[in-house]
């Protein structure tokens, strides 16, 4: 009897556990459906240009996405343009991401220009808030001044050419007559006509700027059939550098949403389908978590180091570090600083499109300036070496949108020339200066004869004992004043009493 009650009672508690366990389950089941199953939107924000400190930032927030299970990624964009290789590899990560990635140009005044353009085409959903705009996309070796197309100074010839004719009447002497009549007279074309009578796409002006715009036009058209957008205006923003508002990209079909804000845009998107490489997928938005995934220490250190004017500092700290540690070994600082800064400026330069003739012709123009100080160039080795190092400084990153600022280049260039004239100065002082050791320190120097003597005798000079010539007799203890050193005989003469306490050296 005992034992079926204990029974009983074991069999209770098991029963309770499993209404617990099943209670529970079906809570957070209902919790999941109330919060949209967890799911999660990876916010990224881009505010600047595109360099090799962003595509380490979005790619790593779209692994994360990844890892994460996430629904997608949100791309926050506001960018002028950046590096054509930098674009190139965010958007080769775009496209082969697991996790949709949605491009979102915002705020409000934000812009895709230049390399945005194109991440927008290569994103999976490309979206901009109203007063946003995108385009400019040619690339900028083949930018220029005048209009898209066509030179200034054609057009200006043009437009000369449509004003003498319509002044003339055409060439046939009846201008006057025409323009009383007001018939047949010819109006000067407009701006907008002369562009329009030239039906010709931009297509460069030599081999390589013909090269660069068509691969460019085949990347953003393969871009835009991929997700079926407007491929013709994709061309035509890099052929002519034409721009688009939100409102004029929806209708054009250039993108896919206008939000006014990150929720509006999340609303929208619930439903819509996007092709992904593995195939395609619904996105499913309703109450869906936004994770903000900011720029870390990390990206903001290579944004820093990879800015061109760190860059030019770091590689100037780092060589003037190196060269002072071997000019006096030992001091250390110099050294651990300049390997350091050295280290840093070559990742930047390895990670950036650097025009390695600009880097050639600083490295020489800092050998010049320095080599000015220990030879006797009179100048030509410093002048050279200046001119050098600030052609090199400008010319030294082969990236239009890539510049070390003009008054760093010739405020450090003038620097190093002071130093450099300095170091000059200092030198031409010391080889002015009467040498402090060795044999020529013995000339004019004072002491006294040990014996009479009238030719050779022993004479004490620098508290040594010497063998000594004279030009005339001298007595014991007169004083004596070397006048030349032939290996270890000095060659001597008398000094008067006067001479002497006017004189100067130890005897």
């Amino acid at each position: 009897m005992i034992r079926f009650r204990n029974q009983r009672g074991a069999m209770a508690r098991w029963l309770l556990w499993l209404t617990l366990l099943v209670v529970g389950t079906a809570g957070a089941l209902l919790a999941s459906a109330d919060n949209g199953g967890d799911r999660e939107a990876v916010l990224l924000t881009v505010d600047g240009a595109i360099g090799p400190a962003t595509v380490d930032y979005i790619t790593r927030g779209i692994d994360a996405a990844e890892e994460r299970g996430a629904e997608m990624v949100v791309l926050q964009l506001d960018t002028p343009g950046g590096l054509d290789s930098s674009m190139r590899s965010i958007i080769k990560h775009m496209l082969q991401s697991e996790v949709p990635v949605v491009t979102y140009v915002h705020p409000a005044g934000a812009r895709a220009a230049s390399a945005g353009t194109y991440m927008l085409y290569g994103s999976h959903v490309a979206a901009m808030t109203p007063a946003t705009n995108l385009g400019s996309a040619t690339p900028v070796q083949m930018g220029g001044g005048g209009l898209p197309g066509m030179d200034e100074e054609d057009l200006d010839e043009l437009r000369e050419e449509a004003e003498d004719e319509a002044e003339n009447g055409n060439g046939n002497g009846n201008g006057d007559e025409e323009r009383d009549n007001g018939e047949d007279a010819v109006e000067p074309a407009t701006e907008e006509e002369l562009l329009e009578d030239d039906p010709e796409p931009r297509r460069g002006d030599d081999a390589m700027e013909r090269k660069v715009l068509e691969d460019a036009v085949s990347y953003i058209r393969g871009l835009a059939e991929r997700y079926d957008r407007n491929a013709d205006w994709a061309e035509e923003t890099v052929r002519e550098g034409s721009n688009l508002t939100a409102t004029a990209a929806l209708e054009k079909n250039v993108i896919d949403f206008v939000a006014d804000n990150l929720d509006d845009l999340l609303a929208q998107l619930d439903g819509h389908t996007v092709k992904l490489m593995s195939g395609e997928r619904e996105l499913v938005t309703e109450g869906i978590e936004i994770v903000r995934m900011d720029p870390d220490w990390r990206t903001e250190l290579l944004s820093l180091i990879t800015n061109p004017n760190i860059a030019y500092i770091l590689m100037l700290i780092g060589i003037y570090g190196i060269i002072f540690e071997l000019a006096n070994p030992g001091a250390v600082y110099p050294g651990v600083i300049g390997s350091i800064a050295l280290i840093l400026a070559f990742f930047a330069l390895q990670v950036m499109p650097i025009n390695y003739a600009g880097l050639a012709l600083m490295l020489l123009g800092m050998i010049f300036m320095i080599a000015e100080a220990f030879v006797p160039s009179f100048g030509a080795l410093g002048i050279g070496g200046l001119v050098a190092f600030i052609t090199g400084s400008v010319i030294l990153w082969d990236d239009p949108n890539l510049n070390v600022a003009l008054p760093l280049v010739v405020g450090t260039a003038i620097a190093i020339g002071l130093v450099s004239v300095w170091v000059l100065g200092r030198l031409f002082k010391l080889r002015g200066k009467k040498p402090a050791t060795g044999h020529e320190e013995m000339i004019g120097m004072l002491g006294h004869a040990r014996e009479d003597f009238e030719v050779r005798g022993p004479v004490w000079v620098h508290s040594e004992l010497w063998t000594a010539e004279t030009t005339a007799p001298v007595r014991e203890g007169q004083a004596v004043r070397v006048t030349a050193i032939d290996g270890l005989r000095l060659t001597v003469e008398p000094v008067e009493q006067d001479e002497r306490a006017a004189g100067s050296g130890p005897a």
